[in-house]
């Protein structure tokens, strides 16, 4: 993608970049960047960035033929024609000039990052909601969508690239938000997409386990997650789970305040839950003596820790306890992520976004809590990514439901049947599973065997709308697909039956 805010704006490499070394010339004078070699136009800079399938070093000769001004490399270029910055971290310093070009937007705003392996999407949410409803223009990031303000657009990423990050941040400071919430990746902070970005908060909502055909080591993917902490502010401060030992253990890395949140360990800001049914739940939030109750129609523990993680921020914003609450209250549900369907069925059905073990773990649990009959549960995983947890999403789903439907998630280039094999090696009675390939005819097969208070969870792809098999994009919608047969079937509504047929 090429990064080209405005032609009359340049930039020197040398005063951006001070520890680069330079071939060829002594500076190089940007306006315009791009790191696909497809897409150069004379004067661009190419960023040759190295990726996972290629590597932009091999395209330097077709950026130079394309008429690029310079080349910004990680290593010397052999026989460039053009000036060539060289740096330590490409993708670091590449994430650096798309701010630069975009006028560091970051700068204007307050910046609120929230990383962690469950719950960051609800949290930004929930944080966003909360600001918006104090008077703020809040702008959003994150994996239901970027909302500049005044729109927003589907996503494609959690954390965007460099290039579209600061488009957008940039259409935010236009739009006059005050701040922006962005859900931080693992991936994007490995990838360094956030460099050139100073986070006013840093939320941390817990770290599991996930992306291990990434990381490749639970340590790796721990140390990705910490590097949220380069990007805090002189000014900034976070936001931790004292519940969540990985959380924990990165307090000492955090130069500045911290707030920790908890509802079993000590903690500046704490939750006594109180109640809860399938269609809301009540807990006392406490902040130093003040203690306000909060009736939220979400449910489970894990959603109690999301709002105390946007509480914290709320407070430390100086937003006062009944506002916080009153923040929280007003989001009634966030798109796949423990949605309740309501078509007048004798039985709870949830669609969520669950697609690690422990967030399965979590959410069957949830639905065990506040269910008088069976627990169904619906999932897969997904194809091309860690095949290590899927025997222990299979032993989660084996624990926490009474019938197990294994199906497709989004197989991509993987045999959905090895797929399902992986899961059932988790289950100590893989008989007992039900295996049905075709989600659609999963997710009916789940809703027709339903009985009065039983509870099916739908989990493993929330609110997406596509199902990915091999390389095509099939529309799949949970949501939709739930509802549709609900209403076309209508489950036990003899009553209702019968007065048609009369």
């Amino acid at each position: 993608m090429r990064v080209c805010p405005d032609q009359t704006h340049r930039i020197s490499l040398r005063k951006l970049l001070p520890d680069a070394e330079f071939r060829g010339s002594g500076d190089i004078a940007i306006g315009s960047c791009v790191c696909d070699s497809r897409q150069l136009r004379p004067g661009d800079l190419f960023a040759a960035l190295p990726g996972s399938t290629h590597d932009g070093h091999d395209f330097v000769a077709q950026a130079i033929g394309r008429g690029c001004s310079g080349i910004l490399a990680q290593h010397p270029v052999d026989e460039a024609s053009v000036p060539v910055c060289i740096v330590s971290n490409v993708r670091a310093a590449h994430a650096r000039i798309c701010q630069a070009l975009a006028d560091d937007p970051g700068r204007k705003l307050k910046l609120i990052g929230v990383t962690g392996t469950n719950g960051k999407t609800t949290t930004s949410c929930l944080i966003a909601r909360m600001l918006a409803r104090t008077g703020y223009r809040v702008g959003l990031l994150g994996t239901l969508g970027y909302f500049d303000g005044i729109r927003c657009d589907d996503a494609t990423w959690t954390t965007p690239p460099p290039e579209t990050l600061a488009r957008y941040l940039k259409q935010m400071v236009q739009n006059e938000c005050s701040h922006a919430v962005m859900e931080v990746s693992s991936h994007g902070l490995d990838q360094s997409r956030l460099a050139g970005l100073e986070l006013d908060a840093v939320c941390v909502t817990n770290v599991r386990r996930d992306h291990l055909d990434y990381h490749r080591t639970l340590g790796d993917y721990r140390q990705a997650k910490s590097k949220a902490f380069d990007h805090l502010s002189a000014e900034g401060f976070c936001v931790i789970n004292a519940d969540d030992p990985t959380s924990v253990s990165y307090l000492p890395l955090i130069d500045g305040p911290v707030l920790t949140v908890a509802i079993r360990s000590a903690a500046e800001i704490t939750a006594t839950p109180v109640e809860h049914h399938q269609s809301e739940q009540t807990f006392l939030l406490t902040a130093g003596s003040d203690t306000v109750p909060v009736r939220t129609r979400m449910i489970g523990t894990h959603h109690i820790y999301n709002c105390l993680e946007a509480a914290a921020v709320g407070l430390a914003y100086g937003l006062d306890l009944p506002t916080v609450v009153r923040g929280l209250e007003a989001v009634e549900y966030i798109p796949g992520r423990l949605q309740r369907i309501e078509c007048g069925q004798p039985f709870g059905v949830f669609v969520d976004y669950a697609h690690t073990p422990d967030a399965l773990e979590g959410c069957l649990q949830t639905l065990r809590d506040v269910t008088s009959g069976r627990v169904i549960c619906v999932f897969g995983a997904g194809g091309d990514r860690d095949r290590q947890k899927r025997p222990l999403m299979g032993r989660a789903a084996e624990r926490g439901c009474d019938l197990a439907v294994l199906t497709n998630d989004n197989p991509r280039n993987e045999d959905p049947r090895a797929i399902v094999g992986d899961l059932l090696e988790g289950f100590q009675r893989p008989a007992d599973a039900q295996v049905l390939l075709d989600r659609a005819e999963a997710i009916h097969y789940a809703l027709s065997v339903a009985r009065p208070g039983d509870c099916v969870l739908i989990a493993g792809k929330g609110h997406e709308t596509h199902q990915t098999i091999g390389n095509e994009r099939i529309p799949l919608d949970d949501h939709e697909l739930a509802t549709t047969w609900l209403y076309e079937n209508r489950p036990y509504a003899e009553d209702t039956r019968g007065s048609d047929a009369a």
